[in-house]
């Protein structure tokens, strides 16, 4: 920055972050700026301004989507509670409380599951909001991982997508190619095919009670599933993590 000015622009901005988040792009910042997230203020000329809060506010924003792979909608949420409990006085934890606490990993944990209703996204707009390329975009949906809804002229991405879109990202940085995740598909369409198997008794009952108790199974099995899953993978690689 020059002289005494104590903001920074979208480009300084840019390179601020850059290190921590290697898939940060303007289109990206503009993006969140659009959704709401972050309001930076805006020059005469129309130029933005990132003071010191609007860019740990921003550094917030992203370790939310890469730690925790929270959709834009929850941590909209959890923005607006903590800017609640601000103004009420009533932040009490950790310094970094807008990520971390209580409603951090175990309550993302739950968060996860259920992605954001009612999200519609072009291409373009998936692709700047998780930092995904479209041509992996439209790699992924020819595996069948993620899938476009609509019209042809009105293809869109939904909030499932969103989620395993910023799952994935990370794979992509091991140099794991979309062709290699078809063995997570398959598992699932198996899995799910055999959990549904497990619950269709009580869904035929076709009562609301019947199917909460439904509801509650298979996001019990889900959970148990993804730990015992992660238990066989840990001792498969005993070894190798030991020696880590």
């Amino acid at each position: 920055m020059s002289g005494t000015r104590n903001y920074q622009s979208i480009g300084e901005v840019l390179v601020s972050v850059k290190t921590e988040f290697p898939d940060i792009t303007i289109s990206k910042i503009r993006f969140l700026e659009a959704e709401g997230l972050i309001e930076p203020e805006r020059t005469p000329s129309g130029y933005r301004k990132f003071y010191p809060q609007d860019l740990e506010k921003l550094r917030s924003i992203l370790r939310m989507q890469r730690d925790e792979y929270l959709p834009l909608k929850v941590i909209k949420e959890r923005l607006l509670k903590h800017d609640a409990d601000e103004a009420a006085g009533e932040l009490g934890g950790e310094e970094d409380g807008i990520g971390g606490g209580e409603d951090g990993p175990t309550a993302a944990a739950v968060e996860i599951a259920d992605a954001p209703t009612g999200l519609q996204m072009s291409i373009e707009e998936m692709s700047a909001a998780t930092g995904v390329e479209r041509e992996r975009i439209r790699e992924l949906e020819s595996f069948g991982i993620v899938c476009s809804h609509g019209p042809a002229e009105a293809r869109y991405y939904d909030g499932d997508d969103y989620i395993v879109l910023s799952i994935v990202k990370d794979f992509f940085r091991h140099g794991i190619e979309p062709r290699h995740l078809t063995m997570y598909k398959h598992f699932a369409d198996r899995e799910s095919t055999f959990f549904e198997a497990l619950v269709a008794p009580t869904l035929r009952q076709r009562n609301p009670d019947a199917r909460r108790a439904a509801s509650q199974t298979l996001a019990d099995l889900s959970v148990t599933s993804r730990k015992f899953k992660q238990a066989l993978l840990r001792t498969n690689l005993r070894d190798n993590l030991q020696t880590a």
